[in-house]
């Protein structure tokens, strides 16, 4: 791949990270650990804008570009912490390639960093929940079944965004044991919900219309976006965002949902196994982090109570 400037000049891609990277252990006095660190962050990078956005040049490297990898980073469960180097690799060689005026602006001066203070991930309360899934009727948006039946499932399940997005119709059951059949190849569960959820789908399916693929055959796609194709994961993740935003939260992913269903399970009773199965997690040294989110959701939850129960009664 050949990345143009906007001179006119040809570069290899390679050849630019190379010159970045030297810059930064020679001019900038970065370690090497750091420099070995942004160079592993950007291949990263570049993998994403060559395979998944199809950027052919440094030249048309877009804001929107920049943002679906933000997206892409925020979805891959990685540690805050990881996604905050990740997020500081991208911008300075963003702004590298300003300065070598590779690109006119800088496609990454809207990317935000994460905070990485908490250890354990974050959870909303069930009241923050259902203020969550209101917001699709509260809005009354074009898309509000559809919305309302991919929020109720993501939180009902605690499957990932990735599950979410890759369901077909097919996949959706409604016998003995209402769910819905998520997971990678070969690792297939099903994951149970409740009649009133698997009414919000029947709902979104009764006013989804029928769609078809290029070669002519019905989109099996479970949930589809205005243009009648799959929903993407990045599609999704703006699509929570503005109902967050309207709900007043900041910070919400749809693994928030996913770390609220597991640590909601333990507080009713539920056995880590058991978690651990519903989560398709391989090991169960991965669900263990819920228990301490479940102690703290309690320990919020109590402290709350001891606060109302301290406030003056009003006088009549």
């Amino acid at each position: 791949m050949r990345l143009g400037g906007h001179d006119g000049t040809d570069v290899v891609v390679q050849d630019v990270v190379d010159r970045f990277l030297s810059e930064l252990a020679t001019e900038r006095g970065f370690s090497n650990n750091t420099v070995s660190a942004y160079g592993n962050d950007l291949r990263q990078f570049l993998g994403f804008m060559q395979e998944t956005r199809k950027v052919p040049a440094w030249t048309v490297l877009s804001h929107e570009d920049v943002k679906a990898f933000e997206i892409h980073l925020r979805e891959r469960e990685y540690a805050a912490s990881t996604v905050a180097r990740k997020t500081a690799a991208t911008r300075t060689f963003c702004g590298y390639l300003v300065d070598q005026q590779i690109v006119r602006s800088d496609p990454s001066s809207e990317m935000t960093t994460p905070k990485v203070a908490k250890s354990i991930p974050r959870a909303l309360t069930r009241e923050e929940i259902d203020r969550l899934l209101a917001q699709p009727e509260i809005t009354e948006g074009d898309e509000m079944t559809r919305d309302l039946a991919m929020l109720r499932l993501l939180y009902a399940t605690g499957i990932r965004v990735s599950e979410l997005v890759s369901l077909n119709v097919e996949d959706v059951r409604v016998d003995d044991v209402p769910g819905v059949m998520a997971g990678r190849k070969g690792r297939k569960r099903l994951a149970p919900i409740s009649l009133a959820d698997i009414e919000a789908i029947r709902a979104y399916l009764g006013e989804r219309e029928p769609a078809t693929n290029a070669d002519g055959t019905p989109e099996q796609a479970l949930f589809l976006n205005h243009r009648g194709k799959r929903l993407t994961r990045q599609g999704f993740w703006l699509i929570l965002k503005t109902y967050a935003e309207h709900a007043g939260f900041e910070d919400i992913t749809p693994h928030t949902l996913r770390h609220s269903f597991a640590a909601h399970q333990i507080l009713d009773g539920r056995e880590l196994s058991d978690v651990q199965e519903l989560l398709g997690h391989v090991s169960i040294s991965t669900t263990q982090v819920y228990e301490d989110l479940a102690d703290q959701l309690r320990k919020d939850s109590a402290a709350a109570e001891v606060v109302t129960e301290s406030e003056p009664a009003a006088v009549q």
